[in-house]
C-alpha cells in the first residue's frame, strides 16, 4: 500500500545551541543544515520572535497562491532541551500543524554521516526532539537525521555531541549538513515520502 503524502511542509527547524562555543559541534547539525538552506535561497534576513531566529524563503508550489508557498525557517535560540517552546510558539503564531513541521537534528543512532528522512516517532532520548513532542503534543512531524555515530571508547555523549570539530571531521560533518540541506529543500520541493524514498540509503 502506498505511504499517504503528508501535509506540505511550511516550517523547518534547526536544533542546536545558540553561541559560538557551540557552532562547530554536531549537536549543532540543525543550524548549520539551516544555515545551508538559508544560504542557497539567499536570505539576507533573520528577525527574533517567540524565542527563535526566524527567516522566511519562498518556494515553488503550483496549488499556492502565485505559485509560491512560504516557509519558515527556524532556530530556536532557547537552548537544545527548551527547543519545544519557541518551534510550538511559532507554529501558533502561524497555524501550522506537527504535520507541517520538518525538523532537522542530530542523530547518535546513525553512522556518521549517513542522513536519513523519517516522519513521525518517538524522540530516542533525543532532548530536544523530547522537547518538541511535549509542547507540541504531538510527534507526527518529520524529521531529518544527521547522523553522527556513537562517542568513541568511554567519552560521555555530552562531551562527544559538544566537542568542537577538528580538520576531517569538520570536513565530514560540513559535507552531511550540507546533505541534509538539500535533503530538506527536496522535502519541500517534492514531499516528505519524495525525500525519504531518494535520500534514504542513497549516501
Amino acid at each position: 500500500m502506498a505511504a499517504v503524502q503528508p501535509k506540505k511542509i511550511r516550517m523547518v527547524a534547526g536544533l542546536g545551541n545558540p553561541g559560538e562555543e557551540y557552532a562547530r559541534t554536531r549537536h549543532n547539525a540543525g543550524f548549520c543544515a539551516i544555515d545551508e538552506l538559508a544560504r542557497q535561497a539567499n536570505v539576507t534576513y533573520w528577525k527574533n520572535q517567540s524565542g527563535a531566529e526566524v527567516a522566511s524563503i519562498a518556494v515553488n508550489d503550483a496549488d499556492a497562491e502565485g505559485g509560491k508557498r512560504e516557509v519558515l525557517l527556524v532556530k530556536p535560540q532557547s537552548y537544545m532541551n527548551t527547543s519545544g517552546g519557541p518551534i510550538s510558539k511559532l507554529c501558533a503564531a502561524n497555524k501550522i500543524s506537527p504535520e507541517e513541521l520538518l525538523v532537522i537534528h542530530d542523530e547518535l543512532d546513525i553512522p556518521a554521516g549517513d542522513v536519513r528522512v523519517k516522519i513521525g516517532g518517538g524522540h530516542a532520548g533525543h532532548n530536544g526532539l523530547r522537547s518538541i513532542i511535549d509542547k507540541l503534543g504531538s510527534r507526527e512531524f518529520a524529521r531529518i537525521r544527521v547522523g553522527i555515530g556513537n562517542p568513541p571508547g568511554r567519552m560521555q555523549v555530552a562531551d562527544f555531541v559538544l566537542k568542537q570539530l577538528r580538520a576531517k571531521e569538520a570536513e565530514d560533518f560540513d559535507d552531511a549538513t550540507f546533505r541534509a540541506a538539500e535533503a530538506a529543500a527536496l522535502a519541500l520541493t517534492r514531499g516528505v515520502i519524495f525525500a525519504r524514498d531518494n535520500v534514504n540509503g542513497k549516501r
